[in-house]
């Protein structure tokens, strides 16, 4: 049912079950607020957004009440609305006049100055002065965690904090203790709070009482170059803005995407920052003597190139890493299917996908935002909690909802929700295909990487495809089949054909010493076996690195513009916000040198003309920022494929969430967090005992 009001003299209609707020919004009016978040439950304890409504004996906070809670005018006219009127003007003054009370007005020593809600609403509606003459009042600050540096004192208790870290986080350990003037935010326990998206609530306090503790005081805003890119710690494809001061990037923070990661990111995508800096790869290195020193580009490329030219095909391998962009990948295949090599991989850890039965054996078909519509979700061999913390926000607040069933086959571990546990092996999936199907209009499998990264992979994505066919999980309108991966190349990686060609190894057959020349593309989670000659291509000086004979300095994410696509196949590109370090050059100008000293080189030399070629040969990379459903048929061709499933238990492929890759081992509040986590965890397991 529709509803007119008059707002500021402007009539407008509005559905049942709309805020004052929104209704005022939708004609331009600007209410100010502290408490109210869009994606947080109504507080309306600030007072900020007060409106005067005709025949009202007092202003209204316009966030907490709705259009149909308003009485109507006995004559049947609309109700009149004032945000401008003299009432509301005073009333806002007042309250705002209230919140400064005790503020202690540290503006220009703040690190949150400049981005300050309380400093941009007190210039446009406060009263400009103050009467308070008495004392203010003081709070100690409190420890709420690693990442959160606190200045209690400037507290306006709004409580976003508490519902975000409630709500959103999971974590229910924060809330305000006291009444009145001794009224404090605090931990419940006295301890800091270790949660994997804990650092959001710093970006929802609109005062400076909340701000990162790792960047406090670099920086201010406006010295600050800000680029929009995309994220690659997992593979949610998260939107992210990277600030930048000269060379250096100061920052990471999120971008509103509604479709994928609304306005999150986990405390390791933000706060990596200061691994991009460390045992970065600078210059090349050749290995002589059995020692690696630092070499000229023209040796490494004269080395790279003697060995590619002197070996037979067949003994020539390359694996693609995590955090590879496509283009790199699509240069490395044509330089390598350009030497008639076939052992090529993209799946260091082992998956079972094939991307010859097509994409939906290995997206997340019913999308993230799909996940707000499931009714009955199955979760197999998956942690999503660490995997993609912030799909698994979303799979929390779906799972809270009344009749919404989430049920996991693996490890029984904290989730965050509450889910039923079916078993911790492939065998209960076998008692699920025997089961009678559960009625849900949208009904969703979610298989992680742990499932399908062991050896009988292939048999347990069959079986689970088997399922999914048979209980209606993909029908018409819908497909529930949805695989999450942990890597953010994994997906680009499996379009491009980056998998074995006929009778070609696959990543773990090229480790353990079944080529002679192994082009290691960062690929820093595999263990590489003594025997082969190693070229790295890569960051870092990690894993992989140390097992290398010839390393090629390549660019982080955050120095490049490369292409990703997310797990449920959306195609974003990274865009650089600084330039590689020393003599570190994009990884794809370094595969077209090494095609140039080989003396076959590739057909393109620019980025552009990489793209038109790459988009040629794969056109939904070219499809950006969006998703296009995959052929179900593929689903069916998995289902096909009979195997022996083991016995043995699912096994999480992530053990530490904070050291996931090179960038974040590298990164020293990674591993002061991994290390409080491994404590706590020491502690409970203690407690346990």
């Amino acid at each position: 049912m529709a509803r007119k009001l008059i707002v500021d003299g402007v009539e407008i209609e509005v559905e049942d079950g709309t805020t004052l707020m929104h209704a005022c919004e939708a004609v331009g009016a600007e209410i100010p607020r502290f408490c109210y978040h869009e994606r947080l439950s109504i507080a309306g304890n600030c007072r900020m957004c007060l409106v005067e409504v005709e025949g009202s004996p007092k202003p209204i906070a316009s966030c907490a009440m709705l259009v149909n809670d308003l009485p109507p005018n006995r004559d049947g006219s609309p109700k009149k609305i004032f945000t401008k009127s003299t009432v509301a003007k005073k009333a806002r003054e007042g309250v705002m006049e209230f919140l400064l009370l005790n503020h202690p007005l540290d503006c220009p020593i703040c690190d949150q100055g400049g981005e300050c809600d309380l400093q941009d609403q007190a210039m446009a509606f406060g009263m400009g002065g103050s009467r308070y003459e008495e004392n203010k009042r003081a709070v100690e600050d409190k420890y709420i965690g690693p990442l959160i540096k606190t200045v209690m004192t400037r507290c306006i208790h709004c409580t976003r904090c508490v519902r975000y870290m409630t709500e959103i986080a999971g974590v229910e350990e924060l809330g305000l203790i006291g009444r009145g003037e001794d009224a404090e935010i605090t931990t419940y326990l006295e301890k800091g709070i270790l949660t994997e998206m804990s650092a959001n609530a710093v970006d929802l306090c609109p005062v400076g009482a909340l701000t990162h503790r790792p960047w406090a005081h670099n920086a201010r805003p406006w010295e600050l170059k800000k680029t929009e890119s995309i994220d690659v710690m997992d593979a949610v494809g998260s939107a992210i803005r990277v600030d930048t001061r000269g060379r250096e990037v100061m920052r990471i923070l999120p971008r509103n995407n509604d479709s994928v990661n609304e306005e999150w990111i986990s405390d390791k995508t933000r706060h990596v920052v200061d691994g991009l800096k460390m045992q970065r790869l600078d210059r090349p290195y050749v290995r002589r003597n059995g020692r690696l020193v630092a070499a000229t580009w023209a040796e490494a490329l004269d080395a790279v190139a003697q060995r590619l030219k002197s070996t037979i095909p067949a003994r020539i391998g390359a694996i693609a890493g995590d955090l590879a962009g496509a283009e790199e990948m699509f240069a490395l295949r044509e330089l390598m299917t350009g030497l008639g090599v076939m052992n090529l991989d993209c799946r260091q850890a082992g998956e079972a996908f094939d991307p010859s039965a097509g994409r939906a054996g290995y997206l997340f078909n019913a999308t993230i935002e799909g996940i707000d519509v499931a009714d009955t979700i199955l979760i197999v061999g998956a942690n999503p909690r660490l995997e993609a913390p912030v799909l698994n926000s979303r799979l929390r607040r779906r799972a809270r909802q009344p009749g919404v069933t989430v049920a996991l086959i693996g490890e029984a571990v904290d989730l965050g929700y509450k889910y039923q546990h079916l078993g911790t092996d492939p065998s209960a999936i076998t008692k699920i295909l025997q089961a009678p199907a559960v009625p849900a209009e949208h009904p969703m499998i979610i298989v992680g990487s742990g499932a399908v990264s062991r050896s009988d992979g292939a048999a347990i994505l069959g079986a689970v495809a088997k399922a999914a066919l048979q209980f209606g999980i993909v029908k018409d309108g819908w497909n529930g089949f949805s695989v999450l991966h942990t890597a953010a190349a994994r997906v680009a990686g499996l379009d491009l054909g980056f998998v074995p060609g006929a009778n070609g190894l696959t990543a773990q057959q090229m480790a353990a010493g079944g080529v002679d020349v192994l082009f290691n593309l960062g690929a820093d989670e595999i263990d590489i076996a003594p025997g082969p000659f190693v070229i790295y291509q890569g960051s870092h000086g990690d894993r992989g690195a140390h097992r290398a004979d010839v390393i090629l300095p390549g660019a982080a994410y955050t120095e490049k513009s490369a292409t990703y696509i997310n797990t449920e196949g959306r195609a974003q590109q990274t865009v650089r916000s600084v330039f590689p370090p020393g003599e570190a050059r994009e990884d794809w100008t370094i595969l077209r040198a090494v095609s140039a000293e080989i003396g076959n080189p590739l057909p393109f030399d620019t980025l552009e003309q990489l793209r038109a070629k790459m988009y040629a040969a794969v056109p939904q990379l070219a499809a950006l920022n969006t998703v296009a459903a995959a052929d179900a048929k593929g689903i069916e061709a998995l289902a096909t494929k009979a195997g022996v499933m083991r016995d043995d238990r699912f096994v999480a492929p992530i053990k530490d969430f904070y050291l996931t890759n090179p960038i974040a081992r590298a990164s020293q509040v990674m591993a002061e967090l991994s290390a409080l986590r491994h404590a706590a965890a020491g502690k409970t397991l203690s407690a346990a005992e």
